[in-house]
């Protein structure tokens, strides 16, 4: 029974590009016209093609994860990206989109995410190793979009930029306080203190990232400049010239886009200015990967433009500018993964086969996602003033002479 329907949901997936399947029986049957991209794959036993039936994107990644649904490390991507585009054709079977539109609905209910249970879900992501993050992410350890100027630049070269552009929308003077507001490993505060001369205090609710932070403080000469500190930041209470957020507002969950903007409002000084980068779509609202939810980041939500300009009109602040890097992620987790891959060796005296499998997954379903949806990532410029920042763009692209900046600067 459960081979005919899940044959039959592949015949209406599948409808761009090709997708061979060999079925537990050694049989093979091939969907789609063949005209684009083309992936294989083996499942192994009669159980999964029930649950990929039954609940597809969570049985996808835990299939993989198990060894249950097999395909070659290198045509993983192909693979992942062909179902992702054939999903946003809109044929997936009416149950699913039902149950994908309820999950959405209930959004609010499942992403209450108190003080507690914040902490936990980052400890869940960010305090496995710092070990493993040091395999794929550049030498500054920053898990977030870069900004690639230019296509052809190293990932160190792309971070680095990423940092210059979030700090020429801060317009950042010497001996203004920034607030950092879940501040990683540390590498945007340090930039902004040593490069800019600003006094720097992050916050992040993961013990290991706060410990490698004021470890590279103190190794920098740094550590009389930027303080970093394990909390929650509904809990500070100074004001800051300039507030700074990367990839921090994915793990807000939806009910707290207010409360998050509002603090904001809170935090900064009359005169301050605040950048706010987040992955976004730009598509209507939705629920997260059932998948990602479980095992990478739970409580973790990925706002719409729609979502996150209601909670920002509702703050009191300005939106002052808002850009969409598109085209930036995709090519971020590629070089991720790519490194991932070749320190597999390491990867694998750390952990065993079904992490290995799981991390692989998490980085090619991301990278796809970026590649083949709407999903791209927000620069939120906010101030209480409008002429807090130029009103134009041209200051960005300058360098402190005023003079053009190029992409290989």
């Amino acid at each position: 029974m459960w081979n005919a329907v899940m044959d039959q949901m592949l015949r209406r997936l599948i409808v761009t590009g090709g997708l061979g399947v060999t079925w537990p029986d050694g049989s093979h049957r091939s969907y789609g016209p063949g005209d684009g991209p083309h992936a294989n794959v083996t499942l192994k036993d009669d159980g999964i093609i029930r649950e990929l039936a039954l609940r597809p994107v969570l049985a996808l990644g835990e299939g993989y994860m198990d060894g249950r649904i097999e395909v070659p490390p290198q045509e993983l991507y192909d693979f992942v990206a062909l179902l992702v585009r054939n999903q946003a054709q809109g044929r997936m079977p009416a149950w699913f989109n039902i149950a994908h539109a309820l999950r959405g609905w209930l959004r609010g209910v499942a992403q209450r995410n108190n003080p507690l249970r914040s902490a936990r879900n980052v400890q869940h992501h960010y305090d496995i190793s710092d070990d493993l993050y040091r395999l794929f992410l550049d030498e500054d350890m920053q898990y977030s979009c870069a900004y690639f100027a230019d296509p052809k630049m190293s990932l160190e070269d792309a971070q680095r930029a990423k940092k210059a552009h979030i700090a020429r929308k801060l317009h950042i003077e010497r001996g203004m306080r920034v607030l950092d507001i879940g501040c990683g490993w540390g590498g945007m505060a340090l930039t902004l203190a040593r490069d800019f001369g600003a006094r720097v205090t992050g916050v992040t609710l993961s013990e290991n990232q706060l410990a490698t932070a004021q470890k590279r403080a103190e190794a920098a000469g740094l550590a009389d400049r930027v303080e970093f500190r394990l909390l929650d930041y509904r809990k500070i209470g100074e004001r800051f010239d300039r507030i700074v957020s990367v990839g921090m507002l994915e793990h807000v969950g939806y009910p707290h886009l207010r409360e998050y903007f509002s603090k904001v409002n809170d935090l900064l000084e009359d005169d301050g200015i605040s950048l706010i980068h987040t992955i976004g779509h730009v598509s209507p609202p939705g629920a997260t990967s059932s998948w990602i939810d479980k095992y990478i980041f739970p409580g973790g939500y990925i706002p719409n433009l729609s979502e996150v300009s209601a909670a920002v009109e509702r703050s009191g602040l300005w939106c002052t500018d808002v850009e969409i890097l598109r085209g930036h992620y995709g090519p971020t987790l590629n070089h991720w993964r790519q490194r991932f891959e070749a320190a597999l060796p390491k990867v694998r005296e750390m952990y065993d086969e079904r992490f290995v499998r799981m991390w692989r997954f998490y980085l090619v379903a991301c990278e796809a996602t970026f590649e083949e949806t709407r999903q791209g990532v927000f620069h939120l410029q906010l101030a209480h003033k409008q002429y807090a920042v130029p009103t134009t763009r041209d200051y960005l692209y300058q360098d402190r002479h005023g003079h053009m900046l190029h992409a290989a600067q």
